[in-house]
């Protein structure tokens, strides 16, 4: 019996030497020589063409090959974890739970892991794995066409929505439920709407339009309006054609026309400040007359300005204030309904002068108010004089009233200088009084 013994390992194999049953070491291609007198060696050898191993060692053999990655692939599978095997760019098999070892020396594999607990698994590569069959007992296949989306539902909990594709949906681990809806209508109504609008799920496939109390939304579908949308949250479906939105604001706004430096007809040139309130009549108009409505009913208001301004003489913008705004309104208000826009109210908040015609605006109010002044004590002066002449003629034509009103006259200079005044009965007694002072 010879004590050496040889074995030979062709290129497209690899030797596993056992030493009493127990793995030894890995003899690559080539020939080699044991020295195993009592025959306690044994070489199994392998075919690495064959990319899938199974071997009733495979964990003492895994732990062998793990950091070995240019020979073999190995990998742990735990009970909710599938793996899918590709072989030079062809799908060969689904691997359960377990420790895998994969011979990768000589031909291209790519493994795709799949997780069971994320309900919903979706690759590139779902495809060619379908059409092998036999998902049926962990795995529901769900085929979307460009006009469906799809609800996913797990533990009755919204888990996510499902744009146009090829889907694995895992069974077994978690309660699923699938809802395949019809996208041609492109908004999506739901007795669950705020819980699917409100998950992270959702994202991509749904776009959402929050419509605040107040406002109104437009929605335009491939160009066309479509609807209004009163305030609510409303959710469409994305890749159904060209949806576009846009908000009108229903109160009323107010608007500054500030800093407007215009020139009076009189070559007075004023700064002047304008407000105008206003608020949208018909959202549609307001959004398809003109790109930008305020915008647009802000440069109504500047001409507006120059042109009722510029019309009038500085004396008849002071004193016309009422009539100016007005007339105002009434131009700005036409033209704000063809953009859908009610103006509410425009006035002329400040006006502002040059230095030097507020110093003469100010000397003529106050010469003005001089005037005034003079005319009104002149007035109260020719009214004094008019009494004291109607009371003269009373008195002269009236004795026994001059008589009193002499007395009374006489008390108020007793009073006075503390007199005693003896009457007699000839002569008149302003008289006597006047001889006494």
């Amino acid at each position: 019996m010879f004590p050496h013994r040889k074995f030979k390992i062709a290129d497209h194999e690899l030797g596993l030497k056992f030493v009493d049953g127990r793995f030894a070491d890995v003899l690559p291609a080539g020939e080699h020589r044991e020295f195993d007198p009592l025959r306690r060696v044994t070489v199994e050898t392998v075919n690495l063409r064959d990319v899938f191993f199974r071997h009733p060692q495979i964990d003492v053999l895994a732990k062998a090959f793990r950091n070995r990655g240019a020979l073999a692939h190995v990998f742990d599978l735990a009970d909710f974890q599938r793996a899918f095997v590709f072989v030079d760019g062809r799908f060969e098999r689904m691997l359960g739970p377990g420790t895998h070892m994969l011979w990768v020396a000589l031909r291209n594999v790519r493994v795709e892991f799949a997780d069971m607990r994320e309900a919903v698994f979706a690759s590139a590569e779902l495809p060619r794995v379908v059409q092998s069959g036999g998902f049926e007992d962990f795995a529901t296949v769900l085929d979307l066409a460009d006009t469906q989306r799809a609800l996913v539902w797990v533990n009755g909990r919204f888990l996510k929505a499902l744009k146009p594709g090829l889907f694995l949906l895992w069974k077994g681990l978690q309660d699923v439920r699938v809802e395949v809806l019809d996208a041609t209508g492109v908004k999506l109504t739901h007795r669950q709407l705020p819980a699917i609008v409100n998950s992270p799920g959702a994202h991509g496939v749904l776009q959402l339009l929050v419509v605040e109390p107040g406002q109104v939304g437009l929605w335009f579908q491939d160009g066309t309006f479509t609807a209004e949308l009163k305030p609510d949250v409303h959710a469409f479906w994305t890749g159904v054609g060209r949806s576009t939105f846009k908000l009108a604001e229903l109160r009323e706004q107010a608007m500054d026309v500030a800093g407007q430096e215009i020139m009076t007809r009189d070559h007075v040139t004023l700064r002047l400040n304008a407000t105008l309130a206003f608020r949208v009549a018909d959202a549609l108009r307001s959004v398809s007359a003109v790109n930008d409505a305020n915008a647009a009913l802000y440069r109504e208001a500047q001409l507006a300005l120059r042109a009722v301004i510029g019309g009038r003489e500085l004396d008849a913008l002071l004193t016309e204030k009422d009539a100016v705004a007005a007339e105002l309104q009434a131009i700005v208000a036409g033209k704000a309904a063809a953009m859908g826009l009610e103006v509410i109210s425009l006035g002329i908040r400040d006006i502002i002068l040059p230095g030097e015609m507020r110093e003469l605006l100010n000397k003529v109010t106050e010469a003005r108010k001089a005037a005034e002044a003079s005319l009104i004590t002149r007035r109260e002066e020719t009214a004094a004089a008019r009494m004291q002449a109607n009371t003269a003629r009373i008195l002269e034509g009236n004795p026994v009233l001059m008589k009193l009103r002499e007395l009374e006259v006489l008390e108020k200079v007793a009073g006075k200088t503390n007199l005693k005044v003896v009457l007699g009965e000839q002569g008149g007694l302003t008289e006597k009084v006047m001889k006494l002072l």
